[in-house]
């Protein structure tokens, strides 16, 4: 055990604040959330007891519910490919060596801090109003550009194309990665004659595997807990025709606008899982794709 400590102290030590946050402001309310998700509780009066009555409606019964759910994963499956693979090939266009590369790495990673920002989803709902800067731009081309917020078939794309403006933490992570390739392999492939391409599939992207793992995870994560956007973008109640529903969404008109905390609270619950199932799943395939320099064999 001493030596235990000894060799781990310094992790532990760093660890320390996120630790004692966890454990004493944290810990309680999860708890607290897992037991009110088998009540029900409207604030007012007492929780009540009802058992798993909270997760039968929800499956059996709430169109709501499945409804939030279809439109989450039709975001998360969207844009986070399109994210990813859009830093990437900016933080590729970074690594060529070009002149005031850190203003780049400023400016690329600045919709990163602002996106998740309230101001910018007001932003952005102006934007792609009917008369926005959007429209505007489309008519001077002549063309009459749709109702973007109104129309189901275009409102969640407006929030994919929000959460793909807000590349610049994936970028600088997959930047640091390719910084991180030796050269001498690309010099190789060259003389072997290998073009963009080949090099690209058989030297970036292998070597690049575990950094494009962990950008996956995150990101994924991330998408999951989409809230800010969709809820400015759609009024808070998931419209056009829910649409932009998201879960977090649909989870907190549960429980801040009909106060139903102990349903809420189950939804919380089973997006957690969700969240823990996929984050599981990408860790189970990750050793069919992503390899590591210390791995033998």
């Amino acid at each position: 055990m001493q030596k235990f400590f000894r060799r781990n102290f310094a992790g532990y030590a760093f660890l320390s604040p996120w630790l004692i946050g966890f454990f004493l402001l944290a810990i309680g309310p999860i708890l607290a959330s897992l037991y009110l998700s088998f009540t029900k509780y409207n604030v007012v009066r007492p929780p009540q007891w009802i058992g798993l009555d909270n997760y039968f409606y929800m499956f059996q019964f709430d169109q709501r519910f499945w409804k939030a759910m279809q439109v989450t994963f039709t975001f998360v499956v969207i844009s986070v490919p399109l994210k990813l693979i859009f830093a990437l090939g900016v933080a590729m266009a970074l690594d060529k060596g070009i002149r005031a590369i850190g203003w780049y790495r400023a400016l690329f990673y600045l919709p990163s801090i602002l996106g998740g920002s309230i101001a910018v989803a007001i932003l952005w709902r102006q934007l792609f109003n009917y008369d926005g800067v959007i429209n505007s731009i489309l008519r001077l081309v002549g063309l009459d550009g749709p109702y973007w917020l109104a129309d189901p078939k275009y409102s969640l794309w407006t929030l994919i194309v929000l959460a793909i403006w807000q590349f610049g933490s994936p970028m600088l992570i997959f930047l640091a990665g390719l910084r991180a390739i030796p050269q001498e392999l690309y010099e190789a492939a060259e003389i072997d004659a290998a073009g963009p391409i080949k090099k690209f599939f058989a030297i970036t992207v292998p070597l690049l595997a575990p950094v494009i793992f962990f950008n996956l995870v995150l990101q994924m994560i991330e998408a999951f807990k989409s809230f800010s956007g969709a809820f400015i973008i759609s009024g808070g109640a998931g419209a056009p025709l829910d649409s932009l529903l998201f879960f977090t969404v649909y989870l907190y008109n549960e429980a801040f606008s009909f106060l139903r905390m102990g349903y809420a609270s189950a939804l919380a619950w089973v997006l957690l899982l969700i969240i823990a199932l996929f984050t599981a799943i990408a860790f189970w395939t990750s050793k069919y794709w992503v390899h590591y320099e210390n791995e033998r064999g």
